[in-house]
């Protein structure tokens, strides 16, 4: 089978399974879920969830947020991980946000980058999701099963984004990135992934199936 058939295959069959999926994220506004995905690093989309039921229940702007201070910022967030890092960024970030972009978030990646804790990964989540920008963003469920599957093969994010982008056609970017990413969490789990289970395990190059 030629590998862009067998990609394709892939592709549909992810597609078909994952179809109407999205982020597990819960938002109201772009700057909520961009304050929601910085502060997934290192913790669950469930508690970043419980935790910001609150925090954007008393605080939902960016201007909300700007007039605490990083400590009340904490005592919202210090059930998740990295909390006190993470409170400074949403600190300052939220305060770069309500000073220049009135509260919404900016449009392209370049500028999303510079803003306290906003790495490529964030920013690609935030612009696909939130600006309709296609964009593909590696975390850790996309790196592996990506890699297993053969869609991509790098040994980095930055090389396996590339590839997946040459890879997958750009109008599929943003929706093959929740594809992957359920897959990882359903079936191709980290630690032992159930293969026996995996609609597209005909087309899979990992090796160690657990069959």
């Amino acid at each position: 089978m030629k590998e862009k058939d067998r990609i394709r295959h892939i592709l549909n069959t992810l597609k078909k399974t994952y179809g109407n999926t999205g982020t597990a994220l819960h938002y109201d506004s772009p700057f909520q879920l961009l304050i929601a995905t910085l502060m997934a690093a290192q913790s669950t989309d469930k508690r970043v969830n419980i935790v910001n039921q609150k925090f954007f229940g008393d605080h939902p702007t960016a201007a909300d947020v700007a007039r605490l201070s990083v400590e009340e910022i904490e005592s919202y967030i210090k059930t998740v991980g990295l909390y006190r890092t993470k409170a400074k960024n949403i600190a300052a970030t939220s305060k770069i946000l309500a000073e220049r972009y009135n509260g919404d978030i900016p449009e392209t990646r370049e500028e999303l980058v510079q803003l306290p804790g906003v790495g490529r990964k964030t920013a690609n989540v935030v612009l696909s999701i939130a600006k309709n920008v296609p964009a593909i963003a590696v975390d850790t469920h996309v790196f592996r099963v990506s890699n297993r599957l053969g869609l991509a093969r790098a040994d980095n994010v930055l090389d396996t984004e590339k590839q997946l982008m040459r890879n997958i056609p750009r109008e599929e970017w943003s929706s093959a990135h929740h594809w992957l990413i359920w897959h990882g969490r359903n079936v191709c789990k980290a630690r032992k992934p159930n293969c026996a289970a995996c609609p597209v395990v005909q087309w899979c190059l990992f090796e160690d199936k657990n069959l």
